[in-house]
């Protein structure tokens, strides 16, 4: 937080041999020489007070938070003017991540007015990092109006509009920091993170490649750049800046868990868990590595601590699908089927539930001797499509509605339920007003954007709601956003410009199975065959042959594109996965004609004629 602030003094001072210097003898090498130079001269002058306080800012810049401390404390016992250098000995306290400390520090006295710019900018920080948003932000205002040009002040600040979801403010905050000190690696990594979000993953990638030209030892910039690579699918590049961040800083457990994603990705099991139990800890409560930790035991048949793992990340995100769906699956491998039934209960409740989840439903309510259920779940199994997301997808019937969003209009905590209420009512004209004040008072905020799209959605007007997702897209290009738009530009007769919205989330963000899985189906929509197998392949290489909606699209593919032997195979499949399926089997009887085995396709017809069409009641 003050690296770019004292990389431009070391500059100043002649402590940069040259700007073009961008090898491994950075202004981190040359900081730690201007330390020794430093410790020699409070050798010779041990009561200059001013000595100490260079000395500390040194050991800030290169996040020796202890150091520092205990330089601040010296200046402050041989004289140093205590209100002026009490921001300072806060900063140094902060960078060791004692946040709380740090603040009862900063306001354990006076400030001097010269000093009052330095302290709003640590009360900022501080805030920030314990959540206090409003407080931050009162010291963000009190240091800009004090050092208005100082590009390390607006690093912090970007990051606080950031959490604050102004994707816009936080670029410009980014863009001004860079503006003031070009040279400001922090600045620059944050940029890369905006634009990752904004634009794109192999946007940001230059980007982190500039910040790391000038500070090649910055861990964070390192592990995003990682992260990045990884989510490219470049995974040799992304092991190698792990090691390299993993050798900085042996006791970051960041490193361990990053590498750890990979070995999963790579079905690396057994490794994955041991470079998780390397975190010594340390992330135990972030939902990431709770997701992964359950993963992880799963594969290797730890049940009960997958369970425990899953249990507790939906503590944190109640409506984490994946983390119900993993604790289901937990669940019924421990014998728990009551627990497995409990997983599943809201995700079968909604009609756009996945076909995995209402498979094993079947399957855990037929153990459990309800035969009624498991009947109708895998009737509704057998559909083979799912039915439409609800609105707003939350059931609880107490929330504040209407007059809660009167009484706050720019609330999204009074807004949204508002305009959930307004919907059920079919009052769409007001739930859209609601959006819409709300999007205009913050222009610079995604979530207010797609808000307002979702909404128009939920109101079928498809014009208003792609214009909005557009808006939205222009602060967050990602997977997201550029769905919703995709699904907007579908129902609204524009196939090819959904086509195109995703091929752009494909190139910027990389490949995913949701992207791939929904290129399949537009490109069949196109009638454009060959593109669809290509997707299609895709996606089965990534998730296997267990999916019956895909496997009987790949057949329908194959089959128009004039390959008729690969889609009897497809379709032979399905049907073993589901072999009461009646559209199945009409499917495959179609196949096995085209291949001239009229005897066979014969044969599944009688079969599906002595079936009810999926999704029909019980009596029919």
């Amino acid at each position: 937080m003050v690296r770019g602030r004292f990389i431009s003094l070391l500059v100043c001072t002649g402590l940069l041999a040259s700007c073009g210097d961008r090898t491994e003898e950075t202004w981190r090498a040359k900081a730690m020489s201007r330390a020794n130079d430093l410790a020699t001269a409070i050798a010779a002058k041990p009561d200059d007070p001013q000595l100490h306080v260079q000395l500390a800012e040194v050991q800030m810049v290169v996040g020796n938070g202890v150091g520092a401390e205990a330089a601040m404390r010296r200046a402050l016992e041989v004289g140093g003017d205590a209100d002026r250098l009490r921001p300072l000995a806060a900063r140094a306290v902060m960078i060791q991540g004692e946040y709380a400390r740090a603040l009862a520090l900063l306001n354990g006295g006076p400030i001097h007015p010269d000093a009052r710019g330095e302290a709003g900018h640590v009360a900022g920080a501080l805030n920030l990092n314990l959540g206090n948003v409003d407080a931050a932000r009162a010291g963000f205002d009190v240091a800009i109006r004090a050092k208005p040009r100082d590009s390390s002040l607006w690093v912090d600040v970007a990051r606080f509009r950031d959490v604050n979801a102004d994707a816009a403010g936080a670029r410009d905050a980014a863009d001004f920091a860079i503006e003031i000190d070009p040279r400001n690696a922090s600045a620059l990594a944050v940029k890369a993170n905006l634009v990752r979000t904004q634009e794109g993953l192999s946007a940001a990638l230059p980007i982190y490649q500039q910040a790391l030209a000038i500070d090649p030892d910055d861990v964070p910039a390192l592990l995003d750049y990682a992260s990045t690579l990884g989510d490219l699918g470049q995974y040799q590049a992304m092991l190698t800046q792990l090691r390299r961040a993993a050798k900085l800083a042996p006791k970051s457990p960041r490193p361990y868990y990053l590498q750890a994603v990979l070995a999963a990705r790579a079905g690396e099991y057994l490794l994955a868990r041991s470079l998780l139990q390397r975190t010594r800890g340390a992330l135990d409560e972030e939902p990431g590595y709770l997701l992964l930790s359950a993963i992880v035991e799963l594969e290797l048949d730890g049940a009960a601590v997958a369970a425990d793992h899953a249990d507790r990340l939906l503590t944190l995100q109640p409506n984490n699908f994946v983390a119900r769906r993993i604790l289901a699956a937990a669940n019924w491998a421990s014998g728990d089927r009551d627990g497995a039934a409990d997983a599943l209960k809201p995700i079968v409740a909604r009609p756009d539930a996945d076909l995995w989840s209402l498979n094993l439903a079947a399957r855990v309510a037929a153990e459990r001797g309800d035969t009624a259920q498991a009947g109708a779940l895998l009737d509704r199994a057998m559909r083979v499509s799912r039915g439409d997301a609800t609105a707003f997808g939350d059931n609880d019937p107490y929330r504040l509605q209407s007059a809660a969003a009167d009484a706050a209009p720019l609330n999204p905590g009074a807004v949204i339920p508002g305009i959930r209420a307004e919907l059920m009512r079919g009052e769409t004209g007001s739930a859209l007003n609601r959006a819409k004040r709300l999007v205009d008072a913050n222009r610079g905020v995604a979530d207010a954007q797609l808000l307002y799209g979702d909404t128009a959605m939920a109101a079928r007007q498809w014009s208003v709601a792609i214009a909005a997702y557009r808006d939205a897209r222009a602060l967050d290009a990602g997977a997201r956003t550029a769905l919703r738009l995709a699904n907007a530009q579908h129902l609204s007769g524009d196939p090819a410009g959904a086509a195109a919205t995703i091929l752009t989330l494909q190139k910027g963000m990389g490949a995913t199975v949701v992207a791939d899985r929904l290129s399949g189906h537009l490109a069949m929509d196109l009638r454009q065959w060959g593109d669809a197998i290509y997707w299609f392949e895709r996606v089965l290489q990534r998730t296997g042959s267990r999916d019956v909606i895909l496997l009987r699209e790949l057949a329908r593919a194959y089959a128009a594109n004039g390959d008729p032997e690969n889609a009897d195979a497809l379709a032979m499949v399905a049907v073993r996965m589901q072999p009461f399926n009646k559209d199945l089997l009409l499917l495959w009887a179609e196949r096995r004609e085209a291949l001239g085995k009229k005897d066979d396709a014969r044969d599944l017809r009688d079969r599906a004629a002595q079936l009810k069409p999926a999704g029909a009641s019980p009596t029919a």
